[in-house]
Parts: structure tokens; sequence; C-alpha cells
């Protein structure tokens, strides 16, 4: 099959803000309106163009329908420019690339782009956040106005290709490339600690993504030297991991002493893989203790950075941990990703949850809320089956619209009072009555009122994380923690609601001759900014198919990947089976594994997978 319109779109989708970016930059500071308007004209064109390959690969996914899991041996990306859609490739029926970057060993980095289940939506949430980015910084930027939008423009160029990329080096160069404008957008145009800020976040960042590249460079390296294949390409990358796995812990594989050795090799391979990979991604979600430089990047950033910031920035690290991770480390992701993410994940949740309590300052309190729902959301992934990976997924979405809808709602505040502090406000919703049905729209959202898009997602993370620890024969300890989770984040945003909008009215002092004028309501401009998000939480709280439908096949591969993982895990520890016996064994299957019964009885006959 091929889409010869689609790949074309998917090239624009990626060149229209960067286009954009280098317009409104040569421009020049004096042009303020015509940049202000090339800006927003790009976002738009960018949503649309999201928005309709959202809806071409809905199209496609529902009329194909699940496959078997033998179909699901690896990633299959759609839309892909200069696609060869040959199965006799080498790739199983994962279409390859035609377009080369960079010759490396006879081998070739290559502009490999697509979508599937698991970027798409991801895609769509960047273009979305992006035009009431742009709208917020409309008036609240002033200074160096063609600078900051050529920065926000090209951050949205790496943000996209980060989702976008299935080469490897590709999605490490985007993975890179996302740190340099929001150093710039924090340092120059943010609050008085924004050197520190745009420090402190650049370090971190960059330290974390130093260390994934060690992680990246020793898969492709260990792919080359045990599967005589030099690739770049994940989906191929994911496909040699998994048949020399499938080999080496095979029953019916005589235990000479080199097989033994590959299993030694592979297993560390496996380990400092998933650790390199881990520091870049565990900075990224962030996860608690690596979790410092975000509370300050938010406070000092400007409402468009910590919106693009909390909205999808955060969203790289889980994504990287679903795209990566998983797929590249399955044995050491369950063995050791399994108990010490779900771990961190889990602290997060409670302390994100009393920091944020214990905030002064509405945006700091929004920046630790943050730690919270992402702890959630990796907790939701590491569950490792179906329901868990897929609330994962749509949480992260429902946190980008919800928290960057707050970032947006207090970036208007800020524009009216110059001050965030709590104990400046009270009973705005008398002074502000749109402003304030919002921001209880949204934080009802936030807190997964059932009916609003935060309700599936938490809904499914619970369900897969109970569903996890029930087939492992524990104690549902992280189920609990995670619903305690829900309950403190309706605490302490309930708390910041009725401080500062409810009770007898008091307003921060306002200087005489202020430029901003007279405090008034929501205007048009921010109407266009929030009807949109808050229309979005509910179309998803009431109709979540689409995201679920689209996204089924990419979680059946990562939920494949994991069930191997166990049935090799539990062969391992297995007694050798005697020669007569081996032919009829089978390892019982706990309940709930989904395909794992059928992948067990594969492994121990060394027959074909299912």
């Amino acid at each position: 099959m091929t889409y010869d319109l689609e790949r074309n779109v998917l090239v624009l989708l990626l060149a229209c803000p960067a286009v954009a970016a280098v317009v409104v930059a040569v421009l020049g500071p004096r042009r303020v309106d015509l940049i202000r308007w090339i800006s927003f004209a790009a976002s738009v064109l960018t949503l649309a163009l999201a928005a309709y390959l959202a809806v071409r690969l809905f199209e496609v996914e529902r009329q194909a329908g699940p496959p078997p899991v033998a179909k699901l041996p690896t990633f299959r990306p759609h839309f892909v420019p200069g696609a060869r859609d040959d199965p006799a490739a080498g790739v199983s029926d994962a279409p390859t690339t035609t377009w080369n970057l960079l010759p490396v060993g006879g081998s070739f980095v290559q502009f490999y782009i697509g979508l599937d289940g698991l970027n798409v939506w991801l895609v769509m949430l960047t273009a979305v956040l992006m035009l009431p980015s742009v709208l917020v910084s409309w008036h609240a930027i002033r200074e160096r106005v063609n600078e900051f939008y050529a920065w926000l423009l090209l951050l949205q160029t790496a943000m996209m290709g980060i989702f976008l990329s299935f080469d490897i080096i590709l999605f490490y160069v985007f993975f890179e490339m996302s740190l340099v404008p929001l150093f710039f957008l924090i340092g120059i145009w943010g609050g008085p600690a924004r050197q520190h800020a745009a420090f402190k976040f650049f370090i971190y960042t960059l330290t974390g993504s130093l260390i994934s590249l060690l992680g990246i460079l020793g898969i492709v390296l260990a792919c080359q030297a045990h599967g005589d294949e030099l690739t770049f390409s994940i989906p191929r990358l994911v496909e040699i991991v998994h048949s020399k796995l499938g080999f080496l812990y095979d029953p019916q594989t005589p235990a000479e002493a080199n097989v033994l050795a590959d299993r030694q090799f592979w297993g560390s391979v496996q380990f400092w893989v998933f650790l390199a990979l881990t520091a870049g991604f565990a900075v990224k979600v962030p996860l608690v203790p690596l979790h410092t430089w975000l509370p300050l990047a938010h406070v000092e950033a400007p409402t468009a950075g910590s919106v693009d910031l909390a909205g999808v920035l955060l969203k790289i690290g889980a994504y990287g941990f679903l795209r990566l991770c998983v797929p590249l480390a399955p044995d050491v992701s369950l063995s050791l990703g399994l108990p010490l993410v779900s771990t961190l994940a889990a602290v997060g949740i409670v302390y994100g949850a009393y920091c944020a309590y214990a905030q002064d300052d509405v945006k700091r309190l929004i920046a630790y809320s943050s730690v919270s729902h992402l702890g959630l959301c990796m907790l939701g992934m590491f569950a490792l089956n179906t329901t868990g990976i897929a609330g994962s997924l749509m949480q992260m979405i429902n946190h980008g619209l919800s928290t960057g809808a707050l970032f947006l709602l207090i970036g208007m505040l800020y524009d009216r009072y110059h001050t965030r502090r709590l104990g400046d406000f009270s009973g705005m919703a008398k002074r502000l009555p749109w402003l304030a049905t919002f921001m209880v729209f949204i934080c009802l959202s936030s807190v997964g009122l059932p009916g609003l898009n935060g309700f599936i997602g938490e809904v499914l993370v619970l369900m897969g994380v109970f569903a996890s620890e029930r087939v492992r024969g524990e104690w549902p300890l992280y189920a609990v923690i995670a619903a305690s989770g829900l309950i403190l984040g309706a605490w302490y945003l309930f708390t910041m609601l009725r401080r500062v909008f409810f009770g007898p009215l008091k307003e921060p002092h306002i200087p005489p001759g202020d430029e901003h004028g007279p405090v008034h309501d929501l205007d048009l401009r921010e109407w266009v900014i929030l009807t949109p998000i808050a229309l979005l939480c509910v179309a998803i709280g009431l109709y979540p198919q689409p995201i679920l439908t689209t996204s089924q096949r990419d979680i059946d591969v990562i939920v494949n990947i994991a069930d191997r993982a166990r049935n090799r895990a539990s062969v391992a520890a297995s007694p050798p089976l005697p020669e007569a016996r081996r032919e009829h064994a089978v390892l019982p299957s706990p309940p709930g594994e989904g395909e794992g019964s059928k992948v067990r009885e594969a492994i121990i006959r060394g027959g074909p997978m299912p």
C-alpha cells in the first residue's frame, strides 16, 4: 500500500515550522505584526496537517483491524517518505526509506520518519499546544520578537522530529536539538533568575542525553557484532535484538559454550543500554530524584515556554522509554526497570503532590504537580501490559492538555497582576468570572472527573497496575499509591482554587499608570486560546476511541515484547527438562498474561513464535 499524498504531508509537517522559523528570524525585530501573523499562520497550517494525518492513520488502523501477534515482530510506521514497501528488504513488513543522509561503515543514517500509534497523537498534541503558545505571547513578548518566535517554532520542529524519527541517530539529533531553543527561551525572556534556570535545565538534560548516546551507540554496535548488520533503523534494531534473544533462550538450542557466552553478552548489553537510555529519559520525564531542574525552569520560563515544556517536552522522556528502552532492553526492563522505575514513579506521585501543596507560587505548584502526574504515567507504562501502557499513553496526552492549559491560565493571571503568590489573591472569581470558570474546569480535568479526559487515562493506569501486581502475586502497593495520588491531586488543586478564586475579594496592588491598563476578564484572543483545549478535554473524555484504536497495534508490539521477556525469565528460572519430556512440556501461564501462554509454549517446544 502506498501513501504518496500522506508522505508529502508528513514532510511538510516537519518543514512548515522550520521554514517559518527561518523567515521570522530574518525579518528583523521591527516588523512585529508580520512576525506574529506568520508564526500564527505556520502554527495553524501545522495543526491542520497533523489533524489530517491523524484522521488518515485512524482510518487505516480501523480498516485493518487488530493483527495477530505473529504479525507484530516490530514497529511498522506509516507514510514513510521515500519508502520502499518491500518485505524482502530484510525488515519484515516494515517499510524502509531510501533517503540517505550520512554514510557510516557501509550503512546510512537515514531521514527515516513516519507515523504509528505511539507517536501520532503526541505529534497532534505538539501541534495543538503551539497555537496557544503563539497567541499567549502576542502582547507578552515585546523585545526581540523575531528571535522569540524563531526559537519557539524551531522548538516545535525539534519536538516533531523526535516523535517522527525511526532512525535512532536522527532521533538523537532532534533530541539534542530540542535543548537549544528552550535554553534561549528561558534564558532571554524568562524571569529574574532566568539565566540560572536556563543553565540548570541545559546541564541536567545535556548530561543525561550524552549518557543516552552511549546506550544508542552500544545497541547499534552490538547488533552489528552479533547480528552481522549495521543499521540505525529502530524497527530493524528491535527485530535483530529479539531474533537473537529468541534463539539464545530457546530450550531446543544446545547449551554450548558459545551460546552461554552470547547469553551473557546480550544480558550485559541490555543492562548497560537500559541504564544509559534511562539516564537521559528519566531526566526528561522527570523521575525523582532527577527532577530538581523542573520547578525552577517552569517558574522562570515565559508562559509559552512553560506550556511547551510541560505539555510536550516532558513527554519525550516517557516516549523514549516506550520506543527504545523497553523494546531494545526487554529482559532488563522487566527485571530491573519494572521495580526501579515503578518505585521512583510511586515516590514521585506522593512527593510531587506534597511539594505542590506546600508552594506559595501558583506556577511552582503546577510544576510540582507535573512530577506527580508523570509518576502516574510511568507507573502505568511499567505495568508492561496492554491496559497500563494504553493508560500511560492516554495520560501523556491528557496531562499535556490540562497542564498546558493551567500554565496558560496562570500566565493570563500574571499578565494582569504581575504576581503569582497565592497569598496575594482571594475571591478572584468575582473579578474574573470567566477566567475562574476555565480554571475550575481544567482543574476538574486534571483530577480526573468522569466525562473529562483525565478520567480515562487514570482509570486505565490503575487497572493496568493492579492487574500487573495481581499476576505477579503481590499485594497491590503500587495501585494503592497511584490511587492516593489522585486524591492528593484533588487536594492541592482544590486548595489552590479555594485560596485564589473563592472567599472575600482580595486583589494584588496595581501600581498607578500600569502599562497594561485596568484589569479585565478574558478577551477574544484568550477565548480563542482556551476554548479549543476545553473542547478537546470533553471530546477525549466522552470518546477516547480514536486514540485507543490507533495505538492498539503498536501497544501490542510492546506487550508482545514484554511477554517474551517474561517467558525467557520463566525458562531461565526453571531447571532443564529431560529430553523425553521437553517436547510435551508447557509452562503454566499466570492469569492476565494475554498471549503469554502461547509464546511460552512455543519457547518450550522450540517451534515458531505465535
